[in-house]
């Protein structure tokens, strides 16, 4: 009986497991559908964006650190995906030097860029991230200009 049982719960937390997608932070990942999608849901918008690329294709953008929940309904209402979606950092090519309760993060790519991650003292992440956020708005109005 123990042995049924243990089973039982094995295969659940297995099937659990199965519905979370995991999305780092300011990255996407494509998510192919069983059947064409008639409409999308987010629970948490500023967690997670969503995008159809086609009736049977997503793209899922990581917006904030969270968890949130991806609901996906055919013509029919019929649930195609639901999904608790986790979004954190990647820990790939990121260096982060910890002094006391103080962190400072970089990108390593070649050589190393500073990049202020939520997390850090204010004022230094202040500091640091002002010039990517103009650098970011400076872009995208150019991008807008005939």
């Amino acid at each position: 009986m123990r042995l049924v049982l243990a089973a039982l719960l094995a295969a659940a937390a297995t099937a659990a497991q199965a519905q979370t997608m995991t999305v780092n932070l300011d990255q996407s990942l494509r998510l192919s559908l069983p059947a064409p999608a008639r409409d999308v849901v987010v629970s948490n918008p500023t967690v997670v964006d969503v995008s159809m690329l086609s009736p049977t294709s997503l793209l899922v953008l990581g917006k904030g650190y969270g968890i949130t929940n991806l609901m996906v309904v055919d013509a029919a209402g019929r649930t195609i995906i639901d999904r608790e979606v986790v979004v954190g950092s990647s820990d790939a090519n990121r260096v982060s030097f910890y002094r006391g309760p103080n962190v400072t993060n970089y990108a390593c790519a070649g050589r190393c860029e500073r990049t202020p991650l939520p997390g850090e003292v204010e004022t230094i992440y202040k500091a640091h991230a002002t010039p990517y956020t103009e650098h970011a708005e400076q872009a995208s109005g150019a991008a807008g200009k005939p």
